[in-house]
């Protein structure tokens, strides 16, 4: 799944999907083409982290998420 901020006129996007090896992953990509990845065992892990990082960068002005699942 795909999710993008929005914070005039840059963009930040997270992407969550589990890996190969049944573990999952969170990809964040700043506007500046940094890519970070987080891994979690579980997905009540993952689910936890993505509401910590949406809360995150709305208190730091960026609006969304806006997103689709592929």
């Amino acid at each position: 799944m795909f999710w993008w901020f929005e914070r005039k006129g840059e963009f930040l996007s997270r992407e969550s999907r589990q890996a190969p090896d049944g573990t999952f992953e969170l990809c964040i990509v700043t506007p500046g083409g940094s890519e970070r990845l987080e891994r979690f065992r579980d997905a009540a892990d993952l689910a936890r982290r993505k509401a910590e990082l949406e809360r995150e960068v709305k208190s730091n002005g960026w609006s969304g998420p806006i997103g689709w699942s592929l």
